[in-house]
């Protein structure tokens, strides 16, 4: 999944009146279509705003769930776009659910070929960047069969067009450089909707160009609660956006940070190999740094990364640079990623010495997650009277 929206928290069962408290109009029609127009950008925030002091008044009612695609090792764009948040929110005391999208590679014959190490990697990932199996879930889609049952019905909802116009599908395709898409690819969507909805998520933190995917899940909530829901008692929630500040970090080539283009900084990476790398990325000709991501984007995400790392405002660390030019921030850079990431790396060091520890924790969450999709795919039949 990452081209999945991320991280989906919803209140517990037990916390139904706070849901209803929470809900938003979205004008959807009584048929189960989708509404006219998604929530304006303004609204989004302000709601997003309200959530979050909902999440610190009282985070135990929520439930989070994200995950990833093992497409290889995560890099400081995951970090600070999705993990930093995860982590925070399991520290706050927030569930976690976190599914290893391992049937979402099978596409891909490169990667699915080295499918158990690639697993593997990712909880490596996840355990060193602080994720706690004590008290986060982790399991993978092959490991349960029910929530990829619900791939089926929920694929009779939604049409071939909604599925193309999905802006994870575009990208996937784009990616992919084929001149045939499968079946699987064009499913992402649905599936990634079981992945929500599975766990009743009813909050869906996402960037601002992650709203259409989002819109996608809700409808297929909407619809299927319109054709086989009781009156007043909905199967599946309709999820909220919960919109990210997930900053955005540029490669070494000064494209967006991504695995498969090869630009990315390794969480897992030595120190020396993130140094020759942050040596190695792009700036601009102009000797005096500054922090303007619109006109100087290379420059800038190197400042904003340098800034994350140390818990700083950008502005303040590009004044201090000032004039002394690409180099003295590269070597800025370089020394603030390290000191941060070791912390990270010996974590990880430490995990990776016991493999099976990753496959306890794997069939341990993989048993958790079924009994939870079990749930609720023996409600799902029940509403569809298919239950003999």
């Amino acid at each position: 999944m990452t081209g999945n929206p991320g991280i989906i928290a919803a209140p517990q069962p037990s916390t139904a009146a706070a849901t209803a408290e929470q809900a938003v109009p979205t004008g959807g029609g009584d048929d189960g279509t989708a509404p006219d127009a998604a929530l304006g950008l303004a609204a989004a925030v302000r709601r997003s705003a309200e959530l979050e002091e909902a999440i610190a008044r009282d985070p135990g009612r929520f439930q989070v769930s994200t995950g990833d695609r093992p497409t290889g090792r995560l890099h400081l764009g995951h970090y600070f776009g999705t993990l930093h948040n995860r982590v925070r929110l399991q520290d706050l005391g927030v569930g976690m659910t976190v599914v290893i999208a391992d049937y979402q590679v099978l596409t891909d014959r490169d990667v699915a070929t080295r499918l158990a190490e690639h697993v593997e990697e990712l909880v490596l990932d996840y355990l060193a960047a602080g994720i706690d199996p004590a008290r986060s879930t982790v399991f993978t889609h092959s490991a349960v069969p029910e929530l990829n049952q619900l791939l089926l019905p929920f694929l009779s909802l939604v049409s071939v067009a909604e599925l193309s116009r999905n802006p994870t599908v575009k990208d996937e395709i784009a990616q992919s450089r084929r001149s045939a898409v499968s079946g699987l690819m064009f499913t992402y969507p649905a599936h990634q909707a079981a992945d929500i909805l599975f766990c009743k998520a009813g909050l869906v933190p996402v960037g601002q160009d992650q709203l259409p995917h989002l819109e996608l899940t809700r409808t297929i909530a909407r619809r299927f609660n319109h054709r086989y829901g009781a009156a007043g008692a909905p199967v599946f929630p309709e999820p909220e956006a919960l919109l990210s500040a997930a900053p955005l970090l540029l490669g070494t080539d000064g494209t967006k940070m991504s695995k498969s283009r090869g630009n990315a900084i390794a969480l897992a990476a030595s120190a020396d190999e993130t140094a020759r790398l942050i040596r190695g990325s792009k700036t601009d000709a102009e000797r005096h740094i500054s922090y303007e991501p619109q006109t100087r984007p290379e420059v800038s995400s190197l400042v904003l990364l340098t800034a994350l790392c140390l818990g700083r405002d950008p502005r303040e660390v590009a004044e201090e640079i000032g004039g002394s030019g690409a180099a003295a921030l590269k070597a800025a850079a370089t020394e603030a990623v390290n000191e941060y990431l070791a912390p990270m790396r010996a974590r990880r060091a430490a995990h990776a010495a016991d493999r099976g520890h990753l496959r306890r924790v794997l069939r341990e969450g993989n048993e958790r997650a079924r009994e939870v999709a079990r749930t609720t795919l023996a409600e799902v039949r029940a509403a569809m009277d298919s239950v003999f």
